[in-house]
């Protein structure tokens, strides 16, 4: 009997013949990071519709979960169904429109990164520039401030292509003395290192659902104050990208107390999985968050001198550390890519290399959420004495 299947053009891949395998990877790096089992288990529950009644139940938990995670009470709280990246885009967007002023604070890649994006965006930039691994000061923002009365300031809390730490307080008064707005990066550091919203008067943060808070990545927490919206509702044109102008994608939140209306398919599974994170979250408490970073941290410090292999922190003043990031100088007898390909190859353990300006010059360890506890940090310090000691040369892979 002949065969009656129409002739396709391009034939079944053989590589699809076989159900999907992973291996288990203790992912020590700057994200995305190991997530609980329960949020594992979260995102094999039902597909729901986006308009259905328990996906905006889910939805108006985890803004919940966000004001209490951001420590915030702005209506404006909500997720972006992108990476950080998103949010990054999302802030700028929103508040710039062209021909404003947007200064940027420039310690490592993001800040370039956020240039990058204004400038598409028709603002023009001024870049305020330090040294990597040393934050901004109020003097200089200031200065910054008064000289070009920009529409915003950026700032990124923690700079991850160099771990250093931005101390956000006092910068959110000094911004609306100048008529600005404070545009925070928290990506790297919301839920490992106190942030308190309204407290310090920000006025768009936004971080991603990968790092400290434990869940898969692909969405972007984001939250807007009163101040940012009147700015935004001033505007004299909309958003130039209709997927990130949050007068129409609050609505689909339930931000305005309207009623809500469709404004894309949401990726409901990572809803589910980020839900759950937030609980995890929230019942632990968030000081008691903190307070783990930091010991974590602390502990991470006290065994990298312990390992006496020349291994000295790059952000040499305490104050500017993120508890949940580490970067640390590669000595200069140490190959950076055998240490890190035998801490994957032999143990199964990702640390990270440098990122944009620090690339080939550190290490970055990750201490994010479930790996912030003495044994995580033990493990990783016995797997980087081992890769120092003992590297995988490529002809033995």
């Amino acid at each position: 009997m002949g065969d009656n299947r129409e002739r396709l053009d391009v034939a079944a891949p053989a590589s699809l013949r076989t159900p999907l395998r992973l291996p288990h990877k203790a992912l020590m790096g700057a994200g995305p990071v190991n997530a609980d089992p329960r949020v594992l288990l979260a995102g094999s529950l039902p597909i729901l519709g986006h308009m259905h009644p328990e996906t905006i139940a889910v939805m108006d938990e985890i803004k919940e979960g966000l004001q209490y995670a951001f420590q915030t009470k702005n209506p404006v709280t909500l997720c972006l169904s992108c990476a950080g990246h998103g949010g990054m885009e999302a802030s700028l967007s929103n508040v710039l429109e062209p021909g404003d002023v947007a200064v940027i604070a420039v310690s490592g890649l993001w800040g370039h990164r956020a240039a990058d994006m204004a400038t598409r965006h028709g603002a023009r930039v001024v870049l305020l520039e330090t040294p990597l691994g040393q934050p901004v000061s109020l003097e200089a923002a200031e200065e910054a401030l008064a000289k070009h009365r920009p529409r915003l300031l950026f700032l990124v809390q923690c700079e991850s292509s160099t771990s250093a730490l931005q101390p956000l307080e006092g910068f959110g008064p000094l911004c609306h003395r100048y008529g600005a707005l404070l545009v925070v990066d928290a990506v790297a550091s919301l839920g490992g290192a106190p942030l308190w919203t309204d407290r310090w008067e920000l006025d768009v943060v936004y971080t991603g659902s990968q790092k400290a808070l434990n869940a898969p990545p692909g969405l972007a927490p984001i939250t807007f104050s009163p101040r940012a919206m009147q700015r935004i509702e001033a505007r004299k044109k909309p958003c130039s990208v209709y997927y990130w102008d949050v007068r129409v994608l609050g609505d689909y939140w339930g931000c305005f107390g309207r009623p809500r209306i469709y404004h894309h398919t949401c990726p409901i599974t990572l809803f589910l999985a980020l839900r759950e994170a937030l609980a995890i979250f929230a019942s632990e408490s968030l000081t008691a968050t903190w307070r783990r970073h930091a010991d974590a941290a602390q502990r991470l410090y006290d065994g990298l001198d312990r390992l006496g292999l020349g291994l000295s922190l790059f952000v040499e003043d305490p104050r500017h550390r993120t508890p949940t990031l580490t970067a640390v100088k590669v000595p200069p007898s140490v190959d950076p890519a055998s240490v890190l390909r035998t801490a994957i190859s032999r143990h199964g353990v990702e640390i990270g290399g440098g990122l944009g300006p620090t690339a080939g010059r550190i290490f970055r360890i990750g201490l994010f959420g479930v790996h912030a506890n003495p044994m995580t940090v033990d493990m990783v310090l016995r797997v980087l004495e081992d890769s120092i000691k003992n590297p995988i040369s490529v002809s033995k892979l």
